[in-house]
């Protein structure tokens, strides 16, 4: 085994652990945190005191039931919780997979700091944020560049809803021809993201999908049969979660177009592609870019993100509203778009991850955005070389170069020693390090999914390759060390039959905690 500096393993790693209490359970009445101003005599003279200019239904029956608490144990509170946190600016965090954790410049968290930027509320006349919609503006312009298509919504809030509004459209589209009841299927692939089929489910589609051929390929033979009349759709992402690139992509577009169907791209990591290939090129009508993957703003727990969802000018007329137009040198919200499937959520999307992701895009430049592709393709099949080597992992379908990702299998593992992933998932966060498996269902067996993307050195995957080899060894010799852990870490095991999959036991509030536990001696079973 190649011999790795000390120092850059994190092999002494021991989480900080405080079985720190949620934020109500410190509710001491009396404790104040902070003195709420009284309404000046301007406001009051105004509005009057407020509440009896209030419509009844607005009125509270009584006052809300937060936590009182003194500013000290607030800070303490959420100190403690941060020390128990791994991420992207703790660890080296290439194990997330699909949803791509890289560096995000400080400057542009200062950015969005800004009180310009934190104090905009979306309901200001237009003419009080012509700076911000010139971003947006700007914004747009870029992507049609980076994808070739002629207009972007930055409205939906993340992948998933950009899906679903793509899914909309289609729907729409076909409304508008009279042709929707006819054109009632989508096609995808089996290892595309879940949500693709799911978010087609919801707008009513039934659902085809292609299973890949020997190579991890789509089958194209097996896309000419089931394409009919009644298609609506082609969704695909490409690469796909194998991290296999789909090189004839545009014959599959082709088929649909000649039956008819719409094609849309699930873009939501373009980590390998940006100033390479466009969907445009590919064929796609839409497709959309997770602004919180390929393009530097956080995933902030999953949300504020922003999935852009970009369309050809035919479908132009489709997007959700209102979308930003100059005209003249003002700058407008259009809401009058023809075919308009209307919100996806509310307002106009996040500014803040809009601002970021321009900026980001702005610093790099054409060539940069390239040399992000080109870097994140080549810290991936480094990557590749070395954890395929590890004794008990592989690599299914394809062998030789990947794209941005791989999504490497422990079958073999498991087999000779009865460590799933999911125990080396939790020997990974005793080495201060975390890594993803798979999305639902696990097409390949004991999976797990890493992508390093162009943030990270070759010192910094070396140190995650090592704690792989060190957990392979581990398993061979002391099986029983991966499958008690984390031993070092703030987490424990969880007994997934327990809770997790007794809805029963949820508990996704404060409220519903009290209901479910009140009186009872034992909580721990509950999901709280």
């Amino acid at each position: 085994m190649k011999k790795i500096q000390r120092q850059t393993v994190n092999i002494d790693f021991h989480q900080a652990k405080w079985n720190e209490p949620i934020i109500f359970e410190l509710h001491q009445p009396g404790e104040v945190g902070v003195e709420v101003p009284q309404a000046s005599e301007e406001v009051v003279s105004t509005v009057g005191d407020g509440v009896s200019t209030l419509p009844q239904h607005m009125k509270r029956a009584s006052k809300p039931n937060l936590p009182e608490i003194g500013q000290a144990r607030v800070l303490r509170h959420y100190v403690r919780l941060s020390q128990e946190t791994l991420g992207s600016d703790f660890n080296v965090e290439i194990g997330q997979g699909t949803c791509t954790m890289k560096y995000i410049p400080k400057i542009n968290e200062l950015l969005i700091r800004n009180p310009k930027i934190m104090e905009l509320h979306p309901l200001q006349d237009v003419s009080t944020v012509q700076g911000m919609l010139e971003i947006i503006h700007n914004m747009d312009l870029a992507m049609r560049e980076i994808s070739g298509m002629d207009a972007f919504s930055f409205q939906p809030s993340g992948g998933t809803q950009a899906l679903f509004a793509m899914a909309s459209i289609v729907r729409k589209y076909f409304e508008v021809k009279g042709e929707a009841d006819q054109r009632n299927e989508i096609i995808t692939t089996i290892f595309s993201h879940p949500s693709q089929a799911a978010t087609a489910v919801v707008k009513g589609y039934k659902i085809i999908t292609l299973h890949p051929d020997e190579n991890g390929f789509p089958d194209i033979e097996k896309l000419k049969e089931v394409v009919s009349e009644r298609t609506a759709g082609f969704v695909v992402a490409n690469p796909e979660d194998t991290g296999i690139y789909n090189s004839k992509i545009k014959e599959f577009t082709k088929v649909v177009h000649d039956a008819g169907g719409i094609c849309y791209y699930d873009q939501a990591n373009a980590n390998g592609l940006l100033g390479i290939t466009r969907a445009k090129e590919a064929g796609f009508d839409m497709c959309f870019f997770n602004l919180h993957k390929t393009f530097a703003a956080p995933h902030m727990c999953g949300g504020p993100a922003t999935g852009a969802l970009g369309v050809t000018e035919e479908l132009k007329p489709y997007l959700p509203g209102p979308i930003v137009e100059k005209n003249g040198d003002q700058y407008v919200l259009n809401d009058q778009l023809e075919h308009s499937i209307g919100k996806v959520r509310s307002f106009h999307g996040v500014a803040q991850t809009v601002l970021r992701s321009y900026a980001w895009i702005r610093a790099l430049g054409p060539e940069g955005l390239k040399a992000v592709a080109e870097t994140a393709v080549l810290n991936n099949n480094y990557l590749y070389s070395k954890v395929s080597k590890i004794r008990g992992a592989s690599v299914p379908y394809v062998q030789g170069q990947r794209l941005e990702q791989v999504r490497y299998s422990w079958e073999q593992l498991e087999r000779e020693t009865g460590v799933t992933t999911e125990d080396v998932q939790r020997r990974m966060t005793d080495f201060g390090l975390h890594y993803w498996t798979s999305h639902h269902p696990y097409i390949v067996p004991q999976p797990f999914t890493l992508e390093p993307t162009e943030s990270y050195s070759k010192a910094d995957l070396d140190e995650y390759i090592y704690a792989l080899e060190q957990i392979s060894k581990e398993a061979y010799e002391t099986p029983e060390v991966v499958k008690n852990a984390p031993q070092n870490s703030t987490i424990h095991q969880l007994i997934e039959a327990d809770y997790l999959d007794d809805p029963t036991k949820w508990c996704i509030s404060w409220r519903v905690y009290q209901e479910k536990v009140k009186g009872k001696e034992e909580i721990t079973s509950y999901n709280c």
